[in-house]
């Protein structure tokens, strides 16, 4: 949070002093904002019981709002000493950390009925699991609930492989930030968005809440929105010890090889990079920011993995390509524009966006793994939970997939288009919806 100091927030929250200018900046600056969005990932309520929650997600899809919003609702409902907070980013080391925790353990009200301490960006601190490891294991943190998030979301994993047993007995610990829901989107922004411009304006903001209250407060992404996702690409690069420059060409790769089976030999070729181990290493980075889903192929009879075959890419967050598109897309107008032909593979990104969101809203460990199908002759561009989609960016007609029930008997394959047409949109082995049916439907 930005506005007062820790020590300052917490004073505050002592006090039950919740109107103090300066104490939630990210809820004031929503209030002044044309829409406000509800964030589901999953987390309808914070629960009772202590343990250890974390959440990771990518940068401006509002956190750190979900984040003051949660600290006032707890503090509003169990009174003074009911929650405190730190600040990662200013925060030296995990022995600091494991300090000033202890000295919050302190101050908690023994009598309310939750003791909620909230840790936004805890990744930015070395070895923050191991100061949660030792307060759980000397028993500082048992009667606590710690909320943590964090944007470096590949150590924010990985710190909470190495917590077995520290996380309390919660139902579930581990949350993904999610993108705005189409079904979100559409309604807050009606009065702002054509009909037939909503879901272009959808795909544009790749559900960023900051993304979309630029765009229909002035037209356009705002600048800064793009810096600060490049930035945060970037910085997760650099801390890995890997090549900026290196990055820029993969995403590159991957951007223009859209909706196409990629090896990792050919990225490695087309990206100047050494080998495929160093090609795996990117493509695992961008996996584990929330970025990118990498689509394996799948055999026909049995439907299972072929590791040795190339696997397909698709964008996940798609401000990412929008950030580093060469075409400097920020408009509608801008979107509109683009070749039909470069459209159909943002209209694949959007479907595979939301089949990831469906999957981390779930709980699913790697939501990032998606499968598809492909022959000599047809392909389905996403299997997902028993279900067979295609993608396409105009309209279709049933009679083209004949072929689809000769391979999969009894499986019904749907069509999803950008625009939707056809009079006749079902025929037993095949669903014709449009893109936007698609995102709508109940669960997306």
């Amino acid at each position: 949070m930005n506005g007062m100091n820790v020590h300052e927030t917490n004073k505050c929250l002592l006090d039950a002093r919740y109107d103090e200018p300066g104490l939630f900046p990210h809820l004031e600056q929503l209030a002044e904002l044309p829409i406000a969005f509800k964030m589901d990932f999953g987390l309808e309520k914070l629960p009772q019981e202590p343990g250890l929650i974390l959440i990771r997600g990518g940068r401006q899809l509002g956190k750190s709002t979900w984040l003051e919003k949660a600290m006032r609702e707890t503090a509003l409902e169990h009174g003074p000493g009911s929650v405190y907070y730190l600040n990662g980013d200013e925060i030296g080391d995990q022995e600091e950390l494991s300090e000033l925790i202890g000295d919050l353990s302190g101050l908690f009200n023994k009598k309310a009925a939750q003791r909620v301490l909230f840790i936004d960006e805890i990744t930015a601190v070395k070895n923050w699991e191991k100061a949660l490891k030792k307060l759980a294991d000397q028993g500082i943190v048992r009667d606590m609930l710690i909320v943590t998030t964090g944007s470096k979301t590949i150590d924010l994993r990985r710190g909470t492989e190495r917590l077995p047993g520290r996380k309390g007995k919660l139902d579930r610990s581990n949350y993904r930030f999610t993108p705005v829901s189409f079904s979100e989107f559409k309604t807050k922004t009606q009065n702002y968005f054509s009909k037939d411009k909503t879901l272009w304006a959808y795909i544009l903001t790749g559900g960023s809440p900051v993304a979309i209250n630029g765009l229909v407060s002035s037209g356009r992404i705002p600048e800064y929105v793009v810096e600060l996702t490049r930035d945060w690409v970037f910085g997760e690069v650099a801390l890995q010890g890997r090549s900026i420059e290196s990055m820029k060409w993969v995403l590159r790769a991957l951007a223009e090889n859209g909706g196409m089976p990629l090896s990792l030999h050919k990225l490695a070729e087309v990206s100047g990079l050494a080998n495929n181990t160093v090609a795996q290493g990117y493509v695992d980075l961008l996996k584990d920011l929330g970025c990118l889903s990498s689509t394996m192929r799948l055999e026909s009879n049995k439907l299972k993995p072929l590791a040795r075959k190339a696997s397909k890419y698709h964008f996940t967050y798609l401000l990412v390509p929008i950030t580093f598109s060469s075409q400097r897309v920020r408009t509608l107008e801008d979107f509109i524009a683009i070749p039909d032909h470069e459209k159909g593979r943002w209209i694949e990104w959007v479907i595979a966006q939301e089949l990831w969101r469906r999957s981390a809203i779930a709980g699913e460990d790697s939501p990032e793994q998606q499968y598809f199908w492909k022959s000599d002759e047809h392909e389905v561009d996403f299997i997902f939970k028993d279900r067979f989609f295609e993608s396409k960016l105009g309209d279709t007609e049933i009679s083209r997939f004949m072929w689809f029930p000769k391979v999969f008997k009894n499986q019904t394959l749907e069509v999803v288009c950008a625009t939707k047409k056809s009079q006749k949109t079902t025929a037993g082995f095949c669903k014709i919806l449009s893109l936007e049916e698609f995102l709508l439907e109940k669960g997306g």
